[in-house]
């Protein structure tokens, strides 16, 4: 029997199996949290256990009845499985229960449809939507079912699923095309950014770790953050200063998540080909998560899905007010910075992350003295916006004495641009020391 989808309807019916193999886990309450920030109403909960999934219906005919059951009592309008289902299961269910069926992965397709505002981000997301559906054209929509027929309408012509077939195709092959133009210019000035040397970094980790959250207090932006899943999915880049490296890139980018489907990853690798050209990754960890560890293997999984399993990592444990914890800096055997606990909600810990990039991106420091004739004014000045002079004299001829303090690499690029050498500026730094970098 064949039914037309209701429109609408937010009265969930949620349903979360346990099975034996760890691969095939999910996080009930994680469930729940994405069923209330998709705007879901839950109304029931439907929980079993299972060696295996069902071929036909995913779960047995004595949970389908309970299911039903529910659906009945509470007047339910959906039913949400925390798990993936496959088309043919998807529509099974949907036939015997009469209502509208989404999987895991069509609930987080919509909360990425609800929170894209850029026009990349709204690219993406359409795209993995219409990838998603192309796998599923044949359910419970009456005129997808049959050629059209009747008195003066049968001809030879192609289905209405066929139709449907090749309209997504024409517009998935388009959305490809918008998309590639986005990454060959997200690559352009990826290129502008490696010739300036400026380092990257880039904001990784499980959704509603508090990435955003950081982000904005890092960079005083006005990032949207809240404390649900997937609170933020464009991407936003911002320039920031550290001590001892000058000006740094920063990019939040989207939230991972348990058994991320495929889909989203391949639609949003121009968004994530942020954290692959990354020089360091910032790993920002919900230490007051209970699953923290196994959110982290899950955010390590996705790295490597994409390439950046080899960047090097800075592990942020966030929210330490949640758990009564002072931040601190831990490191390993060699002395580098590896993890550094704060709370980015309460800016505590704030100075020792930043001293921990220092010391993990910073090169080798210029600290010097130097003299100035009026005619090198133009070195002056840059030096000025480098934010590179500690302190300024003026001399009885005219001339300044300058303190400075900046990377070595900096202060080279700066010489070699007015053609001249640092002996000739009578500077206080060992003669030994010049001759190394001249």
């Amino acid at each position: 029997m064949l039914f037309e989808r209701p429109n609408s309807g937010e009265r969930a019916i949620l349903v979360h199996l346990d099975f034996h193999s760890e691969d095939e886990r999910e996080d009930s309450n994680e469930f729940v949290q994405l069923v209330t920030s998709a705007g879901g109403d839950p109304v029931a909960f439907i929980t079993g256990s299972r060696k295996r999934p069902d071929a036909r219906l995913f779960v047995g005919t004595g949970k389908l009845e309970e299911i039903r059951e529910a659906l009945i009592a509470n007047e339910g309008e959906l039913v949400l499985f925390n798990h993936s289902l496959s088309p043919s299961q998807e529509r099974n269910i949907e036939r015997e229960l009469q209502c509208r069926v989404l999987d895991r992965t069509g609930l987080i397709l919509d909360i990425f449809a609800q929170r894209a505002h850029t026009h990349e981000g709204k690219l993406q997301v359409e795209l993995a939507q219409l990838q998603h559906m192309s796998t599923r054209l044949v359910r419970g929509w009456t005129h997808l079912e049959r050629q059209k027929g009747g008195i003066g309408l049968r001809g030879p012509g192609e289905s209405q699923l066929e139709t449907d077939r090749r309209l997504l195709r024409a517009r998935i092959t388009a959305i490809q095309a918008r998309l590639q133009k986005v990454r060959r210019q997200r690559e352009q000035a990826r290129r502008a950014r490696r010739r300036a040397e400026i380092p990257a970094l880039s904001l990784v980790g499980y959704t509603n770790a508090g990435k955003s959250t950081l982000f904005n207090v890092l960079t005083t932006s006005s990032v949207y953050a809240a404390d649900q899943l997937f609170a933020t999915l464009d991407p936003t880049v911002r320039r920031i200063t550290v001590d001892d490296v000058g000006p740094v890139i920063l990019a939040d980018t989207v939230g991972f998540i348990r058994h991320l489907p495929h889909k989203l990853v391949e639609a949003f690798r121009a968004t994530l080909e942020e954290a692959v050209i990354a020089d360091l990754l910032i790993h920002v960890v919900d230490c007051a998560d209970p699953e923290r560890q196994d959110n982290m293997k899950q955010v390590m999984n996705v790295l490597a899905e994409i390439g950046a399993a080899d960047i090097p990592i800075l592990e942020v444990y966030n929210k330490t007010d949640l758990i009564g914890s002072e931040p601190r800096i831990e490191r390993d055997d060699a002395g580098r910075p590896v993890r550094v606990w704060l709370s980015a909600r309460d800016d505590r810990g704030l100075d020792l992350f930043y001293q921990a990039l220092s010391e993990l991106l910073g090169n080798e420091i210029c600290e010097t003295s130097i003299t100035l004739t009026t005619a090198q004014g133009r070195l002056r000045a840059r030096l000025f916006s480098f934010d590179a002079v500690l302190d300024e004299e003026m001399n009885d001829d005219g001339s300044q004495r300058l303190k400075i303090r900046l990377p070595e690499a900096d202060w080279q690029r700066l010489l070699a641009a007015e053609s001249i050498t640092e002996a000739s500026l009578d500077s206080s730094r060992p003669v030994s020391m010049r001759e190394e970098f001249c």
